[in-house]
This record gives structure tokens, sequence and C-alpha cells, in this order.
């Protein structure tokens, strides 16, 4: 056999083998960046619709923040509240309201507040689920209340067809 078909027969098995492993390296499900934008804005424009100027986040299920849009007229701390909503709701898999109840509670849970400096436990942070699968978590911050924070990041999740938590 000839060197050349020597090589060519070797590029051609690591190429089925490095396709191979490809296919079998597990993915992890994600927000697409287009989803987060579109979910972040519908948030925002739920709230204005409202009367209300506020920030929307979402943050990747790995903590990392995929979109932040500041309403026009939203205040300086809104960004950072939204961000540590949608963090706590990424993080933990959970609406960011249910863990002041469990906190409250449960005082044996309140070493929960101190667990991450990004963790905001206050209402208006949803977990971002698709087919089952926790992908992000969205965070409003800026409305009179927790529960009006909460009905716009409702609005996020409906805009990308995510699972509406009960």
């Amino acid at each position: 056999m000839s060197i050349a078909r020597i090589s060519c027969a070797a590029l051609a098995l690591a190429a089925s083998m490095s396709t191979a492993s490809a296919e079998m390296l597990p993915t992890a499900p994600y927000l697409p960046l287009d989803k987060a934008v579109q979910a972040a804005n519908a948030a925002v424009m739920a709230c204005k619709e409202k009367g209300f100027a506020v920030s929307a986040a979402v943050v990747a299920r790995s903590g990392s923040t995929s979109a932040l849009l500041r309403g026009d007229g939203a205040g300086p701390h809104t960004t950072g509240s939204a961000t540590g909503k949608a963090f706590t709701s990424a993080s933990l898999g959970r609406p960011s309201a249910q863990l002041a109840t469990v906190i409250a509670d449960n005082p044996q849970m309140a070493g929960l507040r101190d667990m991450d400096p990004r963790l905001v436990i206050l209402g208006g942070g949803l977990p971002v689920r698709i087919d089952g699968a926790l992908v992000a978590g969205i965070g409003v911050g800026g409305a009179p209340s927790a529960a009006v924070d909460a009905e716009c990041a409702v609005a996020g999740l409906a805009a990308i067809g995510a699972e509406i938590p009960e």
C-alpha cells in the first residue's frame, strides 16, 4: 500500500472517530441569545404597558448574563435587581419569591442569603424551562411590587414558549 493511501486511510479514520466522539458528547440545554433578548424585551414591554419602567435580565444556567435590558426611565438599581433575581432562579431552579418564603418558614435556611453575593431573594425572578429542562432564569426589577415584577417575567416566559411556573 502506498504512503498516500495509508495517509488517506488514516485521515478518514481520524475524521470518523472525531465525528463519532463529537456525537457522543453530552450537550447541555441552553437558551439561544435571540430567545433571551426576546424574553427580556417582552418583560420590559409588559411592565411598560402597566405604566412601570423596569429592567429585565436573562441569566444562563451557567450563571452568565445573556440579556439585560433597561427600560426607558428605569432606575439605576433595577439592572442589579433584575440580574440578581434572574441569577437566583437560574442557579436554584425556582422562583426567587419561593426562596424568601422558604427562609422565613425555615430559619435554618437563612444561610441561603449569604451563599452567593449574586443572589437576590425577592420576588420577580423565575426559572426558564424549555421541555422540562432548566436553561436560564429571568428577572425583573423596578415595578412597585415583587408581584408585578413576577407578572412581567411571566410575559417574558410566554413570549418564548417557556413553561410558566405555578
